[in-house]
């Protein structure tokens, strides 16, 4: 790591033809502050000791670019470390926690963590949110623990740290963790005026709107020009017991309706064992959201959020362009990222 992170930032930047602004500066001088204070070993940190922070906590609308600014963060430190999704990093525990080894341990935080600690000193939260009553109630001893074993923590999410959560079921279980991350975190806000994945560069070229005959017509044809000379087979993945039949799979080419992925019980542990057999996902049928399919709703988000973070590229079809979509009141604001992150899956370039 460079002691001027700001001038390799900038020659970043020029590599990949990226626009510089001031906002983004600023979150580059305060990650150099971050990073004297947890990644030197010399009389620089001793300086910076007793502020220490082991977390730096990114928060911003969609599109502002904070994923870009951690990613080139996280890249450049050269430590044993890892870059997870939410709700991976949460399955991971809760296997930890079922698994018969450890079952019945009355420590099995403290054990998961040591056993974190064995395998990385920084994790990388890409998009960090909170949706699960369950998560809820644990994240404050889990985190607790994770600074005590000194494990650093980088996070993006769109939610400032005190609105984490916000009017989520027992929200008062969630409050110790809130504090634990005001008082380990730097906090900061990155704000921009356009989203970039919505520029002209970045057009969306893959998304097929109105559900109609011609649009059909459309991703028909899409879609026979990818999957042509590969063999359709049906494709069963088996879940912690369960089989999940995936009908229209074409050597890792896989079509879905909406109502497949987001209409059944489905959840984060089934969309991740998907995108691990897929290469390119086709979804069909994207309704429209409101308070009465708000479970459809959530469950999109988070199918969008693990395809986003394999950085697998998708073909859709929708009710209306995606500027357009409507959102059941409590998914309105994490809905915005999930708008987002469709014009760039969409567009993204995939070698097939």
């Amino acid at each position: 790591m460079p002691k001027d992170l700001e001038e390799k930032f900038k020659l970043h930047c020029e590599s990949e033809s990226l626009e510089v602004n001031q906002n983004q500066i600023k979150v580059i001088k305060k990650l150099q502050n971050y990073f004297n204070q947890n990644f030197t070993s010399s009389l620089l940190k001793t300086l910076f000791v007793k502020n220490s922070k082991k977390a730096f906590y990114l928060h911003g609308g969609v599109g502002v670019g904070k994923t870009m600014i951690l990613n080139f963060f996280f890249d450049l430190i050269n430590q044993e470390k890892k870059r997870l999704h939410f709700n991976e990093f949460m399955l991971e525990f809760h296997d930890y926690v079922h698994s018969k080894k450890y079952k019945n341990q009355e420590n099995v935080v403290t054990t998961f963590v040591k056993n974190l600690k064995s395998k990385a000193s920084l994790i990388y939260f890409d998009e960090f949110q909170v949706t699960n009553i369950v998560d809820a109630m644990i994240l404050g001893k889990l985190f607790e623990e994770i600074f005590k074993e000194n494990i650093k923590i980088i996070l993006t999410s769109n939610i400032e740290i005190s609105e984490l959560y916000k009017d989520g079921l027992q929200r008062d279980q969630f409050l110790p963790f809130i504090d634990i991350m005001k008082k380990n975190s730097i906090n900061h806000e990155l704000t921009i005026e356009d989203d970039y994945r919505k520029s002209k560069e970045n057009q969306k070229q893959r998304y097929f709107f109105p559900l109609n005959q011609e649009t059909n017509f459309k991703i028909n044809k899409f879609f026979r020009i990818i999957t042509k000379e590969k063999k359709n087979s049906r494709k069963v993945l088996k879940i912690k017991g369960r089989d999940f039949i995936i009908k229209n799979f074409y050597e890792n080419i896989c079509r879905f309706n909406f109502d497949e992925l987001c209409d059944r019980n489905l959840g984060a542990e089934d969309y991740l064992e998907i995108v691990k057999n897929s290469k390119f996902i086709f979804i069909d049928g994207i309704p429209q959201f409101n308070d009465i399919n708000s479970n459809q709703q959530q469950r999109f988000i988070t199918l969008i959020d693990i395809i986003y973070d394999k950085n697998l590229p998708i073909a859709v079809t929708a009710n209306q362009d995606a500027s357009k979509f409507t959102s059941s009141r409590s998914l309105k604001e994490p809905f915005k990222r999930t708008i987002s992150r469709l014009y760039q899956l969409t567009s993204m370039k995939y070698n097939l």
